[in-house]
């Protein structure tokens, strides 16, 4: 008796995706929700768990092949008895079982066979995240480690995870080297426990004729060795550029701590000595051939959450017929509402009060006058939404995300703010799920925080809707007949003109304008 695998629902507008990974090949025994293999789609990656215990059979969607959802993806015998079809894969597991024990035994034969031996494995990388990139290690074999020191550095689509040392030892054998894909729970690494462990390796390595090695020179060591990311993201973040960071690390590889010292003014480039410093303006007089511009270039991976947000950004823009209207507010009378009351609010409900609720309520008050801005199209239908799931784009280290808070049209001040928080939070540490960012009927994105004085954002499919905030910025103003100083801020509405018309998005964008700058208005709906 088989049992048929098939594709999950993927969740709100995604009817296909990609079959990214096969954890499991025809012939191997499977457990009752045992992850079987791994599908990509636009927005998020998905699990798919085997239905029941038994033996793999077919696999009908091999990796790369694009599915719809209830496609059939392989079956499963069931019962013990089951074998697989031919004999390959039990070859190919006696192979691996030979290698397995083989490397177990070099392992063995570098530890010198005493004290044991410990796995250092993927760590738990957080919901719906089930494979990392190994970006930096920060230890090579035959180093001696502490407990809890850092080994080395993953990179997921989501966040960047460092990884501990489980005990203290010597690390004899690196399993996973940079650049390598490494699942959730898969072994990166064996360190070695014994008091006698890497003696042989550390002999094996040390030059010859006596030599020390020497620490390179700063900015990394020979122009083939590549930086450490984190480090190149701390020196982007610093301000320094390579020659002015030592690096410690492997042939002179700059690390995440050289940088830190670097700009604690401890790990500057030394003095070069006269001759060179005589030579250095006849060097920079020369053109830079492009030979010397290609070696001075970088080239680095894109993640798959960068390639997922630069997929639907440009398919946004091939869809929709986007077109941006803009408008300003006078937020003289929010920041004067907010000063007054922030003090009893945080007392009273325990968060405090932003702007964005201000702004959440006044679109929620302007999309009940113009639903369409609301709505989206579906095929030659539009469907208009009788609530509001608001969604808040948040910046992170890793890309742009838009958590949604369901039905704000409901809320108070106070449970907008602590929804806000929460899911930016979440955002930040990269544990937002995947319901959590679908669903969303219009979105406001805030570039003010990061000085943005305007811009023109771009809609975040199906959605008809997107509401663009600035940087407030004090500016002269006519106010009746005299010139006044008021805080301004610049408002952009990018739209889908084949929904909504240019007199809808306008009378949306006075209303929001209106609600500000008269909150009392949120008061009476007017």
């Amino acid at each position: 008796m088989s049992t048929e695998v098939r594709v999950p629902t993927l969740g709100e507008s995604v009817s296909e995706a990609t079959v990214a990974t096969w954890f499991k090949k025809p012939g191997d025994k499977v457990e009752a929700d045992e992850m079987l293999c791994e599908l990509e789609t636009d927005k998020v990656t998905v699990e798919v768990p085997s239905p029941a215990a038994g033996t793999m059979g077919d696999i009908v969607a091999p990796e790369g092949e694009t599915v719809g959802v209830d496609a059939l993806l392989a079956t499963i015998e069931e019962g013990a008895g089951a074998k697989p079809k031919d004999d390959k894969p039990a070859k190919e597991e006696k192979s691996e079982a030979k290698s397995e024990t083989k490397a177990e035994k070099q392992t063995e034969k570098k530890s010198g066979g005493g004290g044991g031996s410990i796995d250092v494995m993927v760590p738990t990388l957080g919901e719906s995240v089930s494979e990392a990139t190994v970006s930096t290690w920060f230890k090579k074999a035959g180093d001696t480690v502490e407990a809890d020191e850092m080994l080395c550095e993953l990179e997921t689509d989501k966040v960047s995870v460092e990884v501990p040392s489980p005990g203290a030892g010597t690390l004899s054998e690196i399993l996973a080297n940079e650049g390598d894909t490494v699942q959730a729970g898969g072994k990166l690494a064996v360190l070695s426990s014994g008091s006698d462990a890497g003696v042989a390796q550390a002999t094996d390595e040390a030059p010859a004729d006596g030599d020390q090695y020497q620490q390179p020179k700063a900015g990394g060591g020979s122009k083939d060795v590549e930086n450490a990311p984190s480090a190149k993201k701390a020196m982007a973040e610093a301000g320094l550029s390579p020659d002015q960071v030592t690096g410690t690390g492997k042939d002179g590889r700059i690390m995440k701590e050289d940088v830190a010292n670097a700009a604690a003014g401890g790990g500057t480039q030394p003095a070069e000595p006269e001759a060179a410093q005589s030579s250095a303006p006849a060097k920079a007089q020369r053109a830079p051939s492009p030979a010397s511009d290609a070696d001075r270039e970088e080239r680095v991976k894109m993640t798959r959450l960068r390639q997922t947000i630069a997929k639907r950004l440009k398919d946004s823009q091939n869809t929709a017929a986007m077109l941006t209207t803009y408008n300003e507010v006078d937020m003289t009378e929010v920041m004067a509402l907010r000063n007054e009351y922030k003090d009893e609010f945080l007392k009273k409900h325990g968060v405090k009060l932003g702007f964005m609720s201000f702004f959440t309520k006044a679109c929620v008050h302007a999309l009940k006058e113009v639903p369409e801005v609301n709505a989206e199209i579906d095929g030659t239908e539009i469907v208009y939404k009788n609530f509001v799931h608001m969604g808040i784009a948040a910046g992170t280290p890793t890309g742009l995300v838009v958590p949604v808070i369901r039905d704000a049209d409901a809320m108070s001040f106070a449970t907008i703010e602590k929804a806000i928080a929460e899911k930016g939070a979440k955002a930040r540490d990269g544990k937002l799920t995947m319901e959590e960012m679908q669903g969303g009927t219009f979105t406001i994105s805030n570039g003010g925080v990061y000085g943005s004085l305007l811009s023109s954002p771009i809609l975040n499919p199906p959605q008809s809707g997107i509401l663009g905030m600035h940087k407030i910025q004090e500016r002269p103003m006519a106010i009746k007949g005299e010139v006044k100083i008021r805080p301004m801020m610049y408002l952009a509405l990018s739209y889908d003109h084949r929904i909504v018309d240019g007199k809808g998005a306008v009378t949306f964008l006075v209303r929001v304008k209106e609600a500000l700058e008269d909150p009392r208005r949120l008061l009476m709906d007017l």
